[in-house]
């Protein structure tokens, strides 16, 4: 499990309600053995390799979020992953004041909305269940590089709310953003990290089209674990610091009294 003690009350709500909403999904797409991946490959006939299902991606107009569904081919994948779905946000929801990185080949686009960032990548395995989470390097997506806290303020405007081509899979990749948010703020400033070290130790390449990168952090998820965990927190079920502020050492050599502040000698022997 991650560690989510530090979040507040609030958060941790946010979270459960987040991860109530995911459940809902699959369950309901359970009922008909269907899948949040299957929702997006129907129609489409034959699976291809690196194509967008749905083709043209999932847009969301009113909350300019976005999101892709696509399969590597099998030596191109890790063991037991299907596919990976990919999630955007574009300018026009952006919070205000973000602007994107001053990279020295920075062009604006003609349509100052076309300016997106990747938020996080989310892998999912044979039934459909999310099972990794992964950033990735600019080249990767042909993205426009914000830096990792501008991206992690777009996190919540990460909103598909339409009912093309799924509403439960809208609603779930939606919902899954927000159950995993620790993680992913995690991830995404471990990526800007492991980006400028790998500038720094390839000085002759430029890092952001350097093909050797292409993944810079990612980690293992459970939709179940991270559900009981926050569960278990609201629960207040935290692990409880232990009364004494250091626990007792007994030695061979010496079993000397111990005094316990505030309470009579006692000796241990």
């Amino acid at each position: 499990m991650s560690d989510l003690t530090g979040l507040s009350r609030e958060e941790l709500e946010s979270l459960a309600e987040a991860g109530r909403e995911v459940r809902t999904c699959q369950r309901v797409l359970a009922k008909t053995g269907d899948t949040v991946v299957g929702e997006l490959l129907r129609g489409h006939g034959t699976l291809h390799e690196w194509r967008h299902y749905p083709p043209g991606d999932v847009y969301d107009a009113e909350h300019h979020a976005q999101y892709y569904y696509h399969v590597h081919p099998d030596d191109d994948r890790p063991r037991g992953e299907h596919g990976h779905f990919h999630s955007f946000l574009r300018p026009h929801g952006m919070p205000s004041g973000i602007q994107p990185a001053p990279l020295s080949d920075f062009v604006p686009p003609e349509n100052d909305n076309d300016a997106l960032s990747h938020l996080i990548g989310v892998a999912v395995d044979g039934a459909g269940q999310a099972v990794r989470l992964f950033t990735t390097n600019r080249w990767v997506t042909g993205e426009t590089w914000y830096a990792a806290d501008d991206v992690i303020a777009m996190l919540d405007g990460f909103i598909v709310d339409h009912a093309r081509p799924s509403w439960p899979t809208n609603r779930w990749i939606t919902g899954l953003v927000r159950l995993f948010r620790p993680q992913i703020v995690r991830l995404l400033r471990e990526r800007d990290a492991v980006i400028q070290d790998w500038a720094d130790q390839h000085p002759g390449a430029y890092v952001y089209e350097d093909r050797g990168l292409d993944i810079a952090s990612q980690c293992a998820i459970s939709v179940e674990e991270q559900i009981a965990e926050v569960d278990m927190l609201l629960r207040g079920t935290r692990r409880r610091r232990p009364i004494l502020p250091h626990p007792l050492r007994f030695d061979d050599e010496d079993s000397a009294a111990m005094t316990i502040p505030g309470d009579p000698p006692h000796s241990f022997r």
